[in-house]
């Protein structure tokens, strides 16, 4: 007879070396839903290359001070987890470890003006990945996307290495991968809502202020409706940090009648309700393992145009996919003036909008708990 695992009252341990932006919300999410008690171990959100390396020892001190210990250990993809496993192993054995990976350092696409690859220091970061996954009894990707690119990203980066490459080790990986999607409180978002009718089409920037996220292509955009003499609005969020790329100083400069807001939301009713006015979501992105921002605007009814590529299909609808996904910069411009120009541009809206609503923490809590209790051993 099948016994139910939600019967049995079990503890919840989260690792979180990165406690900051959607780490921190999805963690605090995931506590919030979890039916069983969860604890967070966590370390401030910054200096992401020394948590990967010194993470794993400042978890592992506070984890050998617990008195109670867990019944399941959830990591993220910011710790080292073998090291974090070899340092506790007194009173971590035995216990089911899974982890669940928001990113990955292989296929993460590096700043140029970063000098580790040029060093070949860049591959130690995705070695702890690789390692992290193989400790783990389970592995959960963010998206599909991610789970294919870094699994099938293995081959080639152990090849690399001088021997005893260990490409036996990749089917043990895929074989204990699943794909377990970011969990987001989309609901919260409601109670700002507001039916928005704009005399021009406002354009929604909602991502970090970074060289991945591709704002020059976002600038080009916006130029290429300027000399098409199209009238338009700008909302700029994300998050700024000492080195944003110096692109978004020439869209202040040069869209600054078009702006109605420059910067960080300092609040989440400020946010949601920016997201709820406004009407088009342009993304250019190089990477987004899954794009939790863009899944926020169009659960907020922003139209998105988006690239054909990464996690952002998954998001769209099948019969949809031709309309809001683009392939090149061309096709993108005759995409953004059609909707630019067209009245009827918010047809699709509410079709979009109930379908990223999947990935609200009320859909997806069943699938943690079945998922997240099946890392015990023996079930």
């Amino acid at each position: 007879m099948e016994i139910s695992l939600t019967l049995f009252k079990m503890k919840i341990l989260v690792l979180e070396p990165f406690f900051t932006g959607s780490h921190k919300q999805w963690a605090l999410g995931f506590q919030q839903c979890f039916p069983h008690p969860v604890e967070i171990l966590s370390l401030p959100g910054r200096h992401w290359k020394w948590r990967m390396y010194g993470g794993a020892v400042s978890l592992a001190q506070a984890f050998l001070r617990l008195q109670e210990l867990p019944d399941i250990i959830l990591a993220t993809s910011m710790l080292d987890l073998s090291t974090f496993l070899g340092l506790t192993r007194s009173k971590s054995q035995g216990i089911p470890v899974a982890i669940y990976f928001h990113e990955n350092q292989i296929t993460y696409p590096w700043s140029p003006d970063d000098p580790d690859p040029e060093l070949k220091r860049d591959n130690h970061y995705g070695f702890i990945n690789y390692t992290s996954a193989l400790s783990a009894d389970q592995v959960f990707f963010n998206s599909s996307y991610h789970l294919h690119s870094f699994l099938d990203s293995l081959p080639d980066f152990l090849r690399q290495f001088p021997d005893h490459k260990s490409l036996d080790t990749i089917d043990s990986i895929q074989a204990k991968s699943k794909v377990l999607h970011l969990g987001l409180n989309l609901k919260a978002f409601d109670k700002y809502r507001i039916e928005a009718k704009n005399e021009k089409p406002i354009i929604l920037w909602n991502h970090r202020w970074e060289y991945d996220k591709n704002p020059e292509a976002f600038y080009d955009s916006l130029c290429y409706l300027k000399n098409e003499a199209l009238d338009f609005q700008l909302v700029i969020l994300g998050e700024q940090y000492k080195h944003s790329p110096k692109v978004f100083q020439q869209i202040e400069r040069e869209f600054a009648n078009e702006i109605l807001h420059l910067g960080y939301a300092e609040s989440f009713e400020a946010y949601a309700t920016w997201l709820w006015r406004s009407d088009i979501l342009l993304v250019t992105s190089n990477q987004d393992f899954f794009g939790g921002s863009v899944v926020e605007a169009i659960y907020c009814e922003c139209i998105p145009l988006l690239p054909d590529r990464l996690a952002y299909p998954e998001h769209i609808p099948k019969t949809l996919k031709t309309q809001y996904l683009y392939q090149d910069k061309e096709e993108l411009q005759l995409k953004l003036r059609s909707q630019i120009t067209d009245n009827r541009r918010h047809s699709d809206k509410q079709i979009l909008s109930d379908f990223v609503a999947r990935y609200d923490w009320s859909t997806l809590a069943k699938d943690y708990v079945e998922s997240v209790l099946s890392t015990r051993k023996g079930t």
